[in-house]
């Protein structure tokens, strides 16, 4: 089963990466290169996950997090922080606000690729990812 998945950051080396990681996986990968058209692309298309960013221009990430769990037509859709904010307080805040999971940059391709997978398996479904039962 693809997923749809929409990375919001600004960094376009960072969405490649995440492209090539996870497109490998068989997901269909989508972009928003700042907080308001990540919110004006998930009302659009619901993705499946959301990997977002903190630190982006015109709308924070937590002000998209918090964009998307205030409007009940979005607020199932799982949110995973991938962000250079490493603080307790940060991961904390993100994690009451409704991130399903939190991640720090620099990162593993790996790690995020099994963070996504679980997300998915328990976020849509919990169908098996390989052969869609």
């Amino acid at each position: 089963m693809t997923a749809h998945i929409l990375v919001a950051d600004d960094d376009l080396l960072l969405c490649e990466v995440v492209r090539f990681k996870l497109g490998a996986l068989g997901h269909q990968i989508r972009f928003a290169h700042d907080g308001l058209a990540a919110v004006a692309a998930v009302r659009a298309e619901r993705p499946d996950l959301v990997i977002l960013d903190s630190m982006m221009p015109v709308l924070s990430g937590p002000e998209v997090l918090r964009a998307m769990k205030d409007d009940a037509a979005l607020a199932s859709v799982p949110v995973l922080m991938l962000t250079a904010r490493k603080g307790q307080e940060d991961v904390v805040n993100a994690l009451r606000s409704g991130a399903a999971d939190y991640l720090t940059k620099p990162f593993l391709p790996e790690e995020l690729a099994l963070r996504v997978e679980a997300l998915l398996a328990r976020h849509v479904g919990g169908r098996d990812r390989a052969t869609g039962v």
